[in-house]
């Protein structure tokens, strides 16, 4: 994850602002994209982030390197993200049925579509295969994040989730099918289907406030839709959807969090 050595954690837990510094520079990136793929909003997923960090930052002490230092970060990330009241509150309870027939709302058609190279596009791209996820329950989004999108090792993201190998791999599996299905019947992208298409579907989400007038400052580092969908149409059928998942880019947040973690948890006297 991080450059983060054991003598930056000691340093920290002494009280070494410099450390403590280094060691939130170095994860921010990776919690904030977390945090972006189980919320789905790039807004949120800042929050969120800050919540983390100030949690990581505050239960330094009870690191006792019993695992990977950033195995422990995305377990402290992953238990907010899966348990903290104010997410649980916002989360839409969403569902592939809804989800499809939201998409299909408004779509124009082939005359009217917008251009294929047009930038938000891309925006919308993005957005649709993160708002995707929302339709899984949050353990098996979680899994799905962890194992599909950020690929990390089966048994490293059993212990993150606190489950059982065998528990892993089955909501993992479980969730993999759910989005595979759904992209191979519903997503243009995906090749098989047309019933939705970004280009179709761009006017009506301008128009219900899903995008901006800009792309989102966060998501602008992703692969160019006309490339995505190139690559889309030449890929094996049984791993396009991880490959459209996984092409959000880096997921950067739009901030620096070390200056402001630092002031908030030991503000100057």
């Amino acid at each position: 994850m991080s450059n983060v050595t054991a003598a930056h954690i000691t340093l920290a837990k002494e009280g070494d602002a410099a450390a403590l510094e280094h060691i939130v520079r170095a994860i921010q990136d990776r919690v904030y994209r977390l945090a972006t793929r189980m919320l789905a909003d790039p807004d949120a997923a800042q929050d969120a982030t800050q919540e983390i960090l100030i949690r990581v930052v505050t239960k330094l002490s009870t690191y006792r390197g019993d695992s990977k230092f950033d195995t422990w970060v995305y377990r402290v990330a992953t238990n907010y993200l899966l348990t903290a009241r104010k997410v649980i509150a916002n989360d839409p309870g969403l569902t592939f049925p809804v989800f499809l027939d939201d998409l299909k709302d408004g779509l124009a058609d082939e005359t009217h579509a917008a251009p294929e190279d047009h930038v938000l596009l891309n925006d919308l791209r993005v957005r649709c295969t993160m708002a995707m996820l929302l339709c899984l329950d949050r353990d098996h989004r979680a899994a799905y994040v962890l194992g599909e999108i950020l690929e990390l090792d089966h048994s490293e993201a059993a212990d993150i989730l606190d489950v059982s190998n065998a528990n892993f791999r089955q909501r993992l599996s479980r969730a993999r099918k759910k989005v595979q299905d759904f992209t191979a019947s519903s997503c243009g992208l995906a090749g098989r289907s047309d019933v939705c298409s970004c280009p179709r579907r761009l006017g009506k989400a301008i128009e219900t406030g899903r995008l901006g007038s800009a792309p989102t400052e966060t998501l602008t580092d992703a692969p160019a839709y006309a490339q995505v969908k190139t690559w889309a149409h030449k890929t094996q059928s049984e791993i396009i959807t991880a490959k459209l998942q996984r092409a959000t880019g880096p997921l950067r947040p739009a901030k620096d969090f070390a200056t402001d973690i630092l002031r908030i948890v030991d503000p100057p006297g």
